[in-house]
């Protein structure tokens, strides 16, 4: 049964960066579309960035574009976000989720918080 775990989140000021990490447990990772989903308090979630089995695509949404990069580490069985020039709107509880493809997620990691602010 694969099983995820994100972390990376904190704490950060305004235009700062993090990178969030999605462990995988189980299953092989490359084995799996991942993607990254946020949602903040009040709002749906949303998402974020996802990338193909093989890498072959990666996704991001406008809002993120140009800012944002999600990678895969085989090796380490990770997929990473990193996330530069951070805004206080890109504050949430961010959440990885593998599926067969971008448009399924069929299993969640726990979430990890982003805190954007002075």
């Amino acid at each position: 049964q694969l099983q995820l775990v994100d972390s990376g989140g904190g704490l950060v000021q305004p235009g700062g960066s993090l990178r969030l990490s999605c462990a995988a447990s189980g299953p092989t990772l490359d084995g799996y579309a991942i993607g990254w989903f946020r949602q903040a308090p009040g709002k749906e979630r949303e998402g974020v960035s996802c990338i193909t089995i093989g890498d072959t695509t990666t996704y991001y949404a406008g809002s993120v574009k140009g800012r944002f990069t999600i990678s895969r580490d085989n090796a380490k069985n990770t997929v990473y976000l990193q996330m530069n020039s951070l805004k206080p709107e890109d504050a949430a509880v961010y959440y990885c989720a593998a599926g067969s493809d971008c448009t399924e997620a069929s299993h969640w990691g726990q979430g990890t918080q982003v805190t954007v602010s002075s």
